[in-house]
């Protein structure tokens, strides 16, 4: 972990607070200097490399008040920073062609190099896009997979709940420094989300919303990811640039198809007719990535048979690692509401499932 007690970080801080030095002029950079050496160089040096004499002034006269502020943040156990140098940087991000040379982080550290996968959609979704994203978040939260996304309203907000319902771990991915929270009205899904897992910006403390931060957030989204899901999104979508990155960053695109007459679902089919995985369970997610192996689909045979009986074993048969009702286990088992509701509080109690929104269970072992 980096954080105060490393001395290069103050000249990490200051590299990414001077103005025009983005990621793949930080490369550039490093490939002639240390980070330390850098801030030493004479104004002959950097000028070799071929530097401006605006970006050489800025380099020679770092805004070190504003690291500073930067240390102190960074000073808060909650905090911390990983440079592109460090061993714990997330190698997923790594990879990708412009990645972040710093990353801010809230939260536990840990998750950013667990398999994720990110799910994405529209700010304005309908109530069944809401819903769906809830419960995919659930499964895949349930499977093990950390759920990224960028708290925004909408898809991005369902998608970061849905994990937070299951005690599963989900990581944020903000276009602001982490001392705010955009939109404002997710200040406490931000709390939560810290809580048991990781809000994360290239940005440093004190940055505003922008228009053009967005974009920049959602190619760590997809740079973070194994696989991006897109769950409802419109024709101009800015779910689709992100979508578009994960492409040009070679994780798996998914997508979950709509009606033709809805104009939430014409993104997403435009992604299908592009080539992306058109998903109808989470088990399609799985089986594309490669992680969907017999325990998954052979559950009942490794279970000890000495702790279910045979009615309990028939009913964790019909139930999926995505959220199904009650309604619908009575419906497909044959079996009473009360003898529904006996077992699934057994099973929930055995560890076999848990209960999702709405009275839905999901099976989790």
């Amino acid at each position: 972990m980096t954080n105060t007690q490393n001395p290069s970080i103050k000249f990490w801080l200051a590299l990414v607070r001077i103005p025009g030095v983005g990621p793949r002029a930080v490369q550039h950079l490093l490939g002639h200097f240390s980070i330390e050496q850098l801030f030493q160089a004479s104004r002959g040096s950097l000028s070799d490399i071929g530097l401006n004499d605006k970006l050489i002034d800025a380099i020679q006269h770092p805004p070190w008040e504003l690291v500073e502020q930067d240390l102190e943040w960074l000073a808060c156990p909650e905090n911390a920073a990983l440079t592109i140098a460090d061993d714990d940087y997330p190698a997923q991000l790594k990879e990708i062609p412009d990645a972040p040379p710093l990353l801010f982080v809230k939260g536990d550290l840990k998750l950013l190099n667990q398999a994720q996968i990110a799910m994405v959609g529209s700010r304005n979704p309908s109530t069944v896009g809401l819903q769906t994203a809830v419960e995919f978040a659930e499964a895949i939260a349930a499977a093990g997979y950390v759920v990224t996304s960028g708290m925004a309203l909408g898809i991005d907000a369902a998608s970061h709940q849905g994990a937070l319902n299951v005690g599963g771990h989900t990581i944020a991915v903000a276009g602001t420094g982490l001392d705010r929270v955009y939109p404002a009205r997710h200040k406490q899904l931000a709390t939560e989300i810290a809580a048991t897992g990781a809000l994360v910006s290239e940005f440093p403390p004190g940055t505003v919303a922008k228009a053009g931060h967005f974009p920049r957030r959602n190619r760590i989204i997809s740079g973070l990811c194994q696989g991006l899901l897109v769950v409802e999104a419109a024709q101009q979508s800015g779910s689709l640039i992100t979508a578009r990155l994960a492409l040009e960053q070679n994780r798996e695109v998914f997508a979950i198809p709509g009606s033709i007459h809805n104009p939430l679902a014409r993104g997403c089919n435009a992604l299908i007719r592009q080539g992306a995985k058109l998903v109808e369970t989470v088990d399609d997610i799985f089986e594309e990535l490669g992680q969907y192996n017999q325990s998954f689909k052979c559950i009942v045979s490794q279970l000890d048979q000495t702790a279910l009986d045979l009615e309990q074993q028939n009913l964790l048969k019909l139930i999926p690692y995505s959220p199904i009702t009650v309604d619908n286990l009575v419906q497909e088992s044959g079996y009473s509401v009360e003898m529904v509701s006996s077992m699934l509080l057994f099973l929930e109690l055995q560890g076999y499932i848990a209960a999702a929104a709405g009275g839905s269970y999901y099976r989790i072992q």
